[in-house]
């Protein structure tokens, strides 16, 4: 299989979840341009509570990624098939991340701020 045609694969099977990618994108963008105005740094601020909020949704990916496709975890037995779940739930806990840390830090700069 050429790359074009593995590409041609991957648009028909994203296009009905198109509007849910550009939706997630677009809410990323949004929480991490509105933290970094008020001063987040990625690096320099700290919480656990984000960290295993992502962590823990990273995780539920291996229910759910093959239930939206139709399928079943027990389907999945090939080593090609581990590393592309695997790699998926990779990719869901850091794009869980990239929302949540930016968000507890504006949820908690808003916390701290009314408490003085």
């Amino acid at each position: 299989m050429t790359i074009q045609g593995a590409l041609t694969i991957l648009i028909y099977a994203l296009a009905p979840f198109l509007w849910l990618i550009v939706a997630g994108v677009a809410l990323l963008v949004t929480i991490q341009l509105v933290a970094r105005l008020r001063g987040y740094r990625t690096f320099s601020y700290r919480c656990l509570g984000a960290n295993l909020a992502a962590l823990a949704a990273g995780l539920t990916g291996l229910w759910w990624i093959p239930a939206f496709t139709n399928s079943q975890l027990a389907y999945v037995v090939t080593a090609f098939d581990w590393v592309a779940l695997i790699g998926a739930v990779i990719g869901l806990a850091i794009a869980a991340w990239l929302i949540l840390h930016p968000l507890s830090y504006l949820l908690r700069g808003r916390r701290l701020a009314a408490a003085t």
